[in-house]
């Protein structure tokens, strides 16, 4: 049994793809949990979408896509927040229209890009965490520093703004700096996400450990802290899975976490399925 967790380390891209995968799985999971509590699923799906034509065009004009990518997800959420606050049209439906067509421009960036160079860059889209190289590492450590150093001194803010907005700008908390702030946070997660599972599926490890971890205990920095542990365990068990049984890495670790959240869902000792209703009890996150 040590020997096989033992085997793999071994290898070079094995060490470094550890390190992201670590790093991508702590990071989703504290950042989700602000998704999650503020039932804002589909911001998440709408910035992680949002981000190809960024990346596209930093690959064409021979820039740092990562930066490029960056880029295309924080102007995605200015879009939405300029539809949403200059039209009657809801949140849910600028979110919808932005991604959909930031999508759209991104694969047709890429088809074109494509055709004349003899590069795949569809491994954007589905995570490509074999082939990380030192510099991403290294980026990507920089960023979850960032984002994780940010959190923990905007916490208690953070927590305000979260649960009760209305509140929170009532006590003269800067609210839509608070909400940029937290977008660019995400914008950030996302893009330190790419190499590991891609912008398509980057989603389930933004939303699925924080969604088990609300299963299971009830205030936030437990959310946030179990939810680390669920993402860190399931990124790790995914590159082993990967590893042995010669299957694609992005999908192998979003089956974990998605396992993981199924059994929580079934077994949980408070709001299990398939637990005695007279053990189960409805209570607020806090």
């Amino acid at each position: 049994m040590l020997e096989a967790l033992i085997e793999p380390l071994q290898y070079g891209f094995m060490q470094r793809s550890l390190v992201i995968a670590i790093l991508v799985g702590l990071l989703c999971a504290v950042v989700g949990s602000y998704l999650m509590v503020q039932r804002l699923a589909l911001l998440g799906d709408a910035i992680s979408h949002s981000v190809l034509p960024g990346l596209a065009i930093a690959f064409m004009l021979g820039g740092n896509i990562f930066i490029g990518a960056f880029i295309a997800g924080v102007i995605s959420t200015m879009v939405i927040t300029w539809i949403r606050t200059r039209s009657p049209i809801k949140e849910d439906a600028a979110m919808g229209i932005v991604f959909s067509a930031f999508f759209a421009l991104g694969v047709t960036l890429i088809t074109l890009i494509q055709k004349d160079n003899k590069i795949d860059l569809n491994h954007f889209l589905f995570g490509n965490i074999l082939g990380v190289t030192i510099d991403e590492v290294r980026d990507t450590a920089i960023i979850s520093a960032i984002v994780l150093i940010v959190i923990i001194l905007l916490y208690k803010e953070l927590l305000f703004y979260t649960f009760d907005p209305l509140g929170a700008q009532a006590a003269g908390l800067p609210v839509n700096r608070l909400n940029f702030g937290l977008m660019l946070l995400i914008a950030l997660t996302i893009v330190a996400s790419m190499k590991a599972v891609g912008v398509i599926l980057v989603l389930s490890l933004l939303i699925t450990p924080g969604a088990t971890a609300y299963l299971l205990v009830k205030r936030l920095n437990e959310v946030m802290i179990l939810g680390a542990g669920i993402g860190v365990f399931a990124s790790i068990s995914g590159m082993y899975l990967s590893y042995f049984y010669n299957l694609p890495s992005g999908p192998a670790i979003v089956l974990v976490v998605s396992g993981l959240f199924l059994l929580a869902l079934l077994f949980s000792p408070k709001h299990g399925v398939l637990i005695p209703t007279s053990n189960q009890k409805d209570r607020p996150i806090t």
